[in-house]
């Protein structure tokens, strides 16, 4: 399946210049969206992997159903202050300054296995925070997954030898 068909780019959101690439286009063709996690989830099987882990909002969207297809847990990476229970938390730098993500200091035990599942690969910055994370609580990061990459911005090159899988590339 050509998943470039169900995506939507939208000019000069949100500034002049970026060309967004809109999932929302893919997520309500029922057909399209459960292709697009059967291919993610053919990928991840091969990784033996314990739980996706997502950072939110949009990597709900991609790691729960992803989990649910591969029978494993999913546990939501969320900006600090989200979480009802203890948290352990990294920064990351955006573009005009500085964001957290946190996860609960109990989602993953030491040595498992987790599989980082998000809608977009662009810099590298989330993803990399989102490992910082997982390796923070001693689990192995074993695959990362994405709906799509946006292959001129090199983010995969902050990834090492951890292996990608991304449906479309830009």
């Amino acid at each position: 399946m050509d998943f470039k068909e169900y995506i939507r780019v939208i000019p000069d959101f949100p500034q002049p210049g970026i060309r967004f690439k809109d999932i929302t286009t893919l997520l309500k063709d029922g057909k399209a969206y459960k292709a697009a996690i059967d291919e993610l989830s053919a990928f991840a099987k091969d990784l033996d992997a314990e739980v996706v882990a997502g950072p939110e909002a949009r990597g709900f969207v991609v790691g729960a159903p992803l989990a649910t297809s591969l029978e494993i847990g999913f546990i939501p990476v969320r900006k600090e202050g989200k979480l009802p229970y203890e948290t352990i938390k990294a920064d990351y730098s955006l573009e005009y300054g500085k964001d957290s993500l946190a996860m609960h200091a109990d989602a993953i035990k030491k040595g498992q296995r987790v599989l980082i599942a998000d809608d977009l690969l662009a810099t590298g910055g989330t993803i990399t925070t989102t490992i910082k994370l997982v390796e923070q609580l001693g689990g192995v990061v074993v695959g990362a997954a994405f709906f799509i990459e946006l292959s001129y911005l090199d983010g995969r090159k902050h990834l090492g030898n951890i292996p990608v899988k991304s449906l479309v590339q830009y």
